[in-house]
């Protein structure tokens, strides 16, 4: 139900906009990704934690692919994990290049501006999660969670 308030509030959002062509605000392309074995697998690797594992198979999975925002999204949140910034960034920079309206990327990558200490930007990429997906998304709620929590 959440993740169709999200859907809801970002074709409200779509429509209010005149002859703007926006991509899907969740995952770009989720038939050819669970299609992709390098995929299917890097997922399995980041729901255990096995963050290098994850990253030799969306690498793998990115050069079949390499305009693929949900990749690049899953790359930059194993990459944080690895707490390799740098990568992690760069792949949420490519992910918000393909899909602007990527959820994910915008609340994974405000919770790695969070642990480089820019609070700021972490708002920023709030506010673009509530014009997208309303306050009622489960990234929206993540995202604001960890700035308060960052705050305290």
């Amino acid at each position: 139900m959440k993740k169709l308030s999200c859907l809801l509030s970002a074709a409200m959002f779509a429509l209010s906009l005149p002859s703007v062509v926006l991509a899907n605000p969740t995952e770009t392309t989720p038939a050819v990704n669970q299609a992709d074995s390098d995929f299917v697998v890097g997922k399995k690797a980041i729901n255990s934690s096995g963050w290098e594992a994850a990253v030799e198979s969306f690498n793998k999975a990115l050069k079949a692919d390499p305009e693929n925002a949900d990749i690049h999204n899953y790359l930059g949140y194993a990459y944080r994990h690895l707490g390799q910034m740098e990568n992690s960034f760069s792949h949420y920079d490519s992910a918000l290049r393909i899909n602007p309206r990527h959820l994910g990327a915008h609340a994974y990558v405000g919770q790695a501006y969070l642990l480089v200490g820019k609070v700021d930007k972490a708002g920023e990429h709030l506010a673009i999660l509530e014009k997208i997906g309303g306050k009622d998304c489960d990234e929206y709620k993540d995202l604001a969670r960890a700035i308060a929590a960052y705050r305290k």
